[in-house]
């Protein structure tokens, strides 16, 4: 990568890096920020997932297993006093911190790269602000009548080499029928229709995320391992479909009688407005000091690729091979498929952000283990090196983005995950937090959950089972 140190320069600062050197780096860290490390008993990792929404009205209808809860931000926003003005969300998923910030009065800007993402936004946007009357009604009526079961016509299902043969035979041609029928719909309501089938996908089909990949059920006729995956009950595309669309219609009946021409509450309080693209991309171009508060999620270091496992949705979307590839390149590097960007090339002005990274001295003792263990054949993927380097100089840039945008004395939430590889624990706490201090924040606290996270399975028979931090960072703006 030509935004940092050369890997000659690096062989010659750690001549020999072995994990008792990173721990010591990692030791001396943790003494320094020891005063800023607290356990908080309240923060669960359910409240830190998505599981906390799964009961939320709104929020539960996508199941987007990488976000973090509504309550969370009640919680954080309540703490560190944010009450007021504009909010920014950089990772924005499923949009849980824009809403959960619009009912409680604030503006929020959230960028999205992924069209699952930005769908689940923008319909909920929609229902909210636009949903009529009568559109509820033809709601109704799809959840009763199932209309779709009477068409003859067809809309061919997208598919893309990794989603091919993932439905029962009849679940595709129910599916195929549902698209045809919705195309007679409003747009609203089209709209809601596709989203509640987005909803469903997973559930209907052979398929189950699982992290890196889809995991594919043997009845599906795909070669399997050694243990072939049954992920049980296949849900029956009839009864998915009515139930989550009886679950949209629970969420949004009213309370109180209503005009009929208009659907029945303002819910929104602040506007939200959803950014499409990178964040790599898109933060250069906000105007600086607008935010009161960045709240957010990045991809975590972990190698889990969000264009496969998301691939059912993303095909039902019309992303072809080729969008395929373009998103899994332009998504912050968390997978081993991620080529290293030139980010002096998007950007002159993070000079002094690659300068941060290239000065954080346990990041470079990890890169230059893990190239280490690369040469000498000791890694189960040889890109691990390039994904590591490539999200810490990454997360560096966007660091120095948010420094820039965000008010003086303004908090920025982060909910991130430590990670191992090749026996080697990686801080992405304290060695982001490092970087934030150089870039222009203060260190107010970093949040550890009571209970961690133990290692993958690999790395337990090899390392053993130490259990690695899950963490909220809370930086403030000098």
């Amino acid at each position: 990568m030509a935004t940092n140190l050369s890997l000659e320069l690096q062989l010659r600062a750690f001549p020999s890096i072995g994990l008792d050197e990173i721990e010591k780096l990692d030791k001396e860290l943790e003494r320094y920020f020891k005063p800023k490390l607290y356990v908080q008993p309240s923060l669960t990792r359910s409240l830190v997932s998505f599981r906390a929404n799964k009961n939320r009205p709104i929020y539960r209808w996508y199941k987007y297993k990488e976000g973090f809860s509504a309550s969370l931000i009640e919680h954080l926003f309540e703490k560190y006093g944010v009450s007021s003005g504009k909010i920014l969300d950089p990772f924005a998923g499923s949009g849980t911190a824009l809403f959960a910030a619009s009912k409680l009065g604030l503006d929020s800007d959230g960028i999205e790269l992924l069209p699952i993402g930005q769908q689940i936004i923008t319909t909920k946007q929609l229902v909210e602000k636009e949903f009529t009357a009568s559109d509820f009604d033809e709601l109704q009526r799809w959840a009763k009548l199932n209309p779709w079961k009477g068409v003859e016509e067809k809309v061919p299902l997208n598919e893309l080499r990794i989603t091919k043969g993932a439905y029962p035979e009849n679940t595709k041609d129910a599916i195929e029928r549902f698209l045809a029928a919705s195309e007679k719909e409003n747009p609203r309501v089209k709209t809601v229709l596709h989203f509640a089938l987005l909803c469903v996908l997973e559930i209907s089909s052979y398929t189950r995320k699982d992290g890196q990949y889809l995991r594919w059920d043997y009845r599906s006729g795909r070669k399997q391992g050694k243990k072939p995956f049954d992920k049980g009950v296949i849900a029956d595309f009839e009864s998915a479909i009515s139930e989550k669309i009886n679950e949209i219609l629970v969420d949004l009946r009213p309370t109180e009688p209503v005009q009929r021409s208009l659907f029945p509450r303002p819910i929104l309080q602040g506007k939200i407005n959803l950014l499409t693209g990178s964040s790599l991309e898109i933060m250069p171009q906000l105007p600086k000091s607008v935010y009161d508060a960045i709240i957010t999620s990045p991809p975590y270091c972990n190698r889990y690729d969000y264009t496969r496992t998301y691939a059912l949705e993303l095909a039902l979307l019309n992303i072809n091979e080729k969008g395929l590839v373009g998103l899994r390149q332009e998504m912050l590097s968390c997978t081993v498929e991620n080529r290293a960007k030139d980010l002096l090339k998007i950007n002159p002005k993070w000079s002094n952000a690659i300068i941060a990274a290239d000065q954080q001295e346990l990041l470079q003792a990890i890169l230059k283990y893990l190239e280490n263990q690369k040469a000498n054949g000791l890694l189960n993927n040889n890109g691990i090196p390039r994904m590591v380097r490539g999200y810490f100089y990454e997360m560096a840039c966007i660091i120095f983005e948010c420094a820039r945008v965000i008010k003086t004395n303004a908090p920025l939430i982060m909910v991130n995950d430590n990670v191992r590889y090749a026996g080697a624990s990686i801080s992405v706490d304290m060695i982001l937090s490092a970087i934030a201090e150089r870039l222009g924040f203060r260190v107010e606290n970093i949040l550890v959950l009571p209970s961690g996270k133990g290692n993958s399975s690999q790395q337990m028979g090899e390392h053993g089972r130490d259990e690695l931090r899950k963490c909220i960072y809370i930086w403030r703006k000098v």
